[in-house]
């Protein structure tokens, strides 16, 4: 039996429900809710399984925060005895507009400190489904951006994109990322300044970043 482990990054917690920087967990549980399945609390994170077609895929929301994210990817890689090629990791993204899906099947960190954390222990060859959230924010207040709820008209641009990261995460186990990426990466790309991606770079000193 194939598994995957497909992973949402975001931080534990109240005060981190539907901000951007969350986005990752958003969309698990937008999966757990549509495969009736039901998080648990356990080692580095917040754990369910499903059945897709004979193949196993187990779901994992980090409860390290954000910056320590390579803690539990690589504890549940191990545990579950996951190659990493069968591994996803689901992201938001400050360089795409709002709703806006990017899958890649490796790559650098673009400057998230979740991604980065994670390529430090196992390395950039995993895939990879960047959510955009927008960077509609002036200089440096990207850590307020990140961190700030998403608003009532916000949340209604980036439903389609949650229900298209569901499909996105099916095809993945089923398909296969090449086909997958051909399928449904989105055409729009835009990029931030370069004083944006210094602020970004810069916001280390918090865990939750």
């Amino acid at each position: 039996m194939e598994k995957y482990l497909i992973v949402g990054l975001g931080n534990p917690g109240r005060e981190y429900e539907a901000t951007r920087h969350n986005t990752g967990f958003m969309i698990l549980d937008a999966f757990a809710k549509a495969s009736n399945i039901v998080f648990e609390d356990k080692r580095y994170g917040f754990v369910t399984s499903t059945m897709v077609k004979g193949r196993k895929l187990c779901l994992l929301k980090p409860s390290t925060f954000m910056n320590l994210s390579g803690n539990a990817v690589r504890y549940w890689l191990d545990k579950e005895n996951i190659p990493q090629e069968r591994l996803l990791v689901v992201v938001d993204d400050l360089a795409l507009p709002l709703g806006a899906l990017r899958l890649r099947g490796n790559g650098s960190s673009g400057g998230h400190n979740g991604l980065g954390h994670i390529q430090q222990l196992i390395g950039p060859q995993y895939a990879r489904l960047r959510v955009g959230i927008g960077n509609e924010f002036s200089h440096g207040g990207q850590i307020n951006w990140v961190l700030g709820r998403y608003n009532e008209k916000e949340l209604k641009t980036l439903q389609p994109a949650i229900e298209q990261s569901v499909e996105i995460i099916k095809s993945f186990a089923l398909a296969g990322i090449a086909v997958t990426m051909n399928q449904f990466n989105t055409k729009e790309r835009i990029s931030f300044g370069d004083e944006r991606g210094k602020d970004r770079q810069m916001a280390v000193g918090r865990e939750d970043i």
